[in-house]
C-alpha cells in the first residue's frame, strides 16, 4: 500500500531522505512488534535499574568503609546522582533519533565505568589521596549515563505497536522500580557477602553491558547498519574483557591497595557484613612483635601497649561487687582477659556486633595469645548483637558494665554515646554497680570527651573522668560512673591482680586535666535525634 501511494504522489519509495522523523517511528518492516519485543525492552529496563542502584549503593558503602561517615557519603552520592540524572535526561534528547544505537553506547560506557568505579575509587584512596574528588566525578558521570537511559528506553518502548505514551510510561517505570528493588536487596544480601565490593561491581558491570547490547542486537538490529552492529559488538567485548580481566586480578589488587594503607604487613583481612577487619604484624630490630587490629582503618589496639588501655578500662570499675560483668563491645577479648583475672567473677556477658570479630578472637593464634583464650572460659557468654538493641531487651542486672566501643565518629557508633543509650545502660546496672565508658582522647578530641561526660550526667549517672597515656593512641580518656548524684571513688580493687601500668598514685594523677583540656561548659547532650557527639568528633583529629 505504501508503494502505490508513493507512486501516485510522484515520489520514489526509496527516497528515505524525505521521510519525516515521525514517519520513521511508525511501524514498518524494521519496527519491532509483538510480545517478545515488549518483554525484551522491559527486561532491559529491569536489569538497567537494578545495575544503576547497585552502583549507587556501592559508592555509598565504599565511602562508609573508607571514611566512616555513612550519612555524609550517602547524601553526597545520592544528591549528586539525582542531579546528574536530570542532566543525562536532557542530554539524551538529541539522541532519540538514534535511540537504539545511543542506548547501546550508553550501556557499554555505564557498564565500564560502573563496574570499575569501586576499584578506581579504592585506588584513589590508597595511593593518590584523591578520594573525594574522584567520588564526585564518578558520581556525576554515572548519574548522567543513568539519566540518559530512561528517555532512550521510552522511545524504544513506544516504537513497539505505537504504544501510547501513558501506557509506555507506566510499563517503563513499573519495570524500573521493581528492578531497583531487586538491585537494592541484591547488593547487601548477595553481592557483598558472596563477591565483595570490587568483584560485585565488576559482575554487575558485565551484566549491564550484556543487557544493553543484547536488547539492541535481538530487537532493534534492523535499525543498525552492519558496521554499527560490528562496532557495538567489538566495544561490548572490549568492555566485557576489561571487566573480566579486572575481576581476575581483583583479589591481588585489593591486597596490594590495602597494604598501601598500612605501614606494617597485613596478616589477615576480611570484609564482613559490618566493617573491614585487618590484622597487621611487625617485628622490631630488637625482636619485639607488634600485632595491631584495625576496624575500617581505625586502630583498635597495639599489642605493645594495649595493656595500658585495658587495665585503665577494666580495673577501676571492678573496685566493688563484681560477680556479674557485662562487656559491650570488646570483641577482641582483651578487656575480657582482664575481667577473668578475678577468680570471684561468676559470669561475664560480652555483646559484640560483628560475629566475624568474635570468631577471629576465638581462633586466630595472634589474638588468642593476647587474650589468653578468654572465650574458652566457662564463665563467659559471648553474644553477636547490636548493643543498643540488646540492651532494650535485656532484663538482667550487672555489678560491672564496661563499654568498649569504637569512637563516635559515624552515625552507626554515635547512638552508642547517646542519652538514650545511657538510660538503657542504667537499667542494666544493679544497685551500687559501676560502669566505665571509653571516651576517646581528651587531648585530641576534648569536646567529644566532655560531651560524653555531659550526656552521662544528664542521663542520671554520676561520673569521674580520668585519662591515661597509651602511646599508640596518645592521651586516652574514660568515664567511671554509677547511678545517682554521688560519683564513685576512683580506686583499684583490694584483690586486684598485679598490674603493669596502674597503681593508686597513677589513678590519683589520672583525674587531673591541664587547664587547656579541662571540662568544657555549655556542651550539648547527644541524643538519637540530635547526635551532637558527631559534630564534636568530626574534624577533631584533622590537625594531628
Amino acid at each position: 500500500m505504501s508503494t502505490s501511494t508513493d507512486a501516485a504522489s510522484g515520489h520514489s519509495s526509496d527516497s528515505a531522505e524525505e521521510v519525516s522523523t515521525e514517519e520513521r517511528f511508525e511501524p514498518t518492516t524494521s519496527t519491532p512488534s509483538g510480545r517478545f519485543a515488549r518483554a525484551a525492552v522491559l527486561v532491559a529496563v529491569f536489569i538497567c535499574a537494578a545495575c544503576g542502584l547497585v552502583y549507587e549503593l556501592a559508592l555509598v558503602a565504599l565511602g562508609s568503609y573508607l571514611i566512616g561517615d555513612t550519612v555524609g557519603q550517602a547524601s553526597i552520592v545520592l544528591s549528586l546522582m539525582v542531579f546528574a540524572m536530570g542532566i543525562g535526561a536532557l542530554a539524551a534528547k538529541p539522541l532519540q533519533r538514534w535511540a537504539a544505537t545511543a542506548f547501546a553506547i550508553v550501556e557499554i560506557l555505564l557498564a565500564l565505568l560502573g563496574g570499575l568505579s569501586v576499584l578506581g575509587l579504592y585506588a584513589a584512596f590508597a595511593w593518590l589521596s584523591l578520594y573525594m574528588p574522584a567520588l564526585i566525578a564518578t558520581t556525576l558521570v554515572l548519574g548522567t549515563l543513568i539519566g540518559a537511559e530512561i528517555p532512550l528506553l521510552m522511545v524504544l518502548l513506544q516504537r513497539i505497536r505505537q504504544q501510547e505514551a501513558g501506557s509506555a510510561v507506566a510499563d517503563l517505570f513499573a519495570a524500573d522500580y521493581v528492578g531497583a528493588l531487586i538491585g537494592g536487596l541484591a547488593f547487601p544480601f548477595l553481592l557483598l557477602p558472596w563477591f565483595g565490593q570490587i568483584q560485585g561491581a565488576l559482575l554487575v558491570g558485565m551484566l549491564n553491558a550484556a543487557a544493553g547490547l543484547g536488547l539492541v542486537i535481538t530487537v532493534y538490529r534492523r535499525e543498525l547498519t552492519k558496521r554499527a552492529t560490528l562496532l557495538l559488538v567489538v566495544a561490548a567485548l572490549l568492555a566485557g574483557g576489561t571487566l573480566g580481566g579486572a575481576y581476575a586480578f581483583a583479589d591481588t589488587f585489593e591486597m596490594t591497595a590495602r597494604q598501601a594503607l598500612y605501614s606494617d604487613p597485613v596478616v589477615h583481612a576480611q570484609r564482613t557484613q559490618y566493617q573491614e577487619v585487618v590484622l597487621t604484624r611487625s617485628t622490631s630490630l630488637s625482636g619485639r612483635s607488634d600485632t595491631r587490629l584495625f576496624l575500617n582503618g581505625d586502630l583498635q589496639f597495639s599489642s605493645v601497649d594495649e595493656h595500658r588501655y585495658h587495665e585503665a578500662l577494666v580495673h577501676p570499675a571492678m573496685a566493688g561487687e563484681h560477680s556479674r560483668v557485662l562487656i559491650l563491645g570488646g570483641g577482641d577479648g582483651l578487656a575480657l582477659r582482664e575481667v577473668l583475672r578475678y577468680p570471684d567473677v561468676e559470669q561475664v556477658t560480652l555483646v559484640e556486633m560483628d560475629p566475624a570479630v568474635l570468631e577471629l578472637a576465638r581462633t586466630d593464634p595472634r589474638l588468642t595469645t593476647l587474650n589468653k583464650h578468654a572465650f574458652e572460659d566457662p564463665r563467659v557468654t559471648a553474644i553477636a548483637a547490636d548493643a543498643f538493641s540488646w540492651l532494650r531487651d535485656n532484663e538482667q542486672r550487672y555489678d560491672v558494665v564496661l563499654v568498649d566501643m569504637p569512637d563516635p565518629d559515624s552515625t552507626a557508633t554515635a547512638k552508642l554515646y547517646s542519652a538514650e543509650f545511657y538510660a538503657l545502660l542504667r537499667h542494666a546496672m544493679a544497685d551500687g554497680a559501676r560502669v566505665t565508658v571509653q571516651s576517646g582522647s581528651p587531648y585530641f578530641a576534648p569536646k567529644a570527651f566532655w560531651c560524653i561526660e555531659t550526656t552521662m550526667r544528664r542521663s542520671g549517672l554520676a561520673t569521674v573522668p580520668y585519662s591515661v597515656s597509651v602511646p599508640s593512641f596518645g592521651q586516652w580518656g574514660f568515664q567511671l560512673a554509677r547511678k545517682g548524684t554521688s560519683p564513685p571513688a576512683l580506686r583499684l580493687p583490694t584483690n586486684a591482680p598485679p598490674l603493669r601500668s596502674l597503681d593508686p598514685a597513677t589513678l590519683r594523677a589520672a583525674t587531673i586535666f591541664p587547664p587547656d583540656r579541662d571540662r568544657i561548659p555549655g556542651l550539648e547532650v547527644s541524643t538519637l535525634m540530635h547526635p551532637t557527639i558527631l559534630e564534636y568528633s568530626r574534624g577533631a583529629w584533622q590537625n594531628y
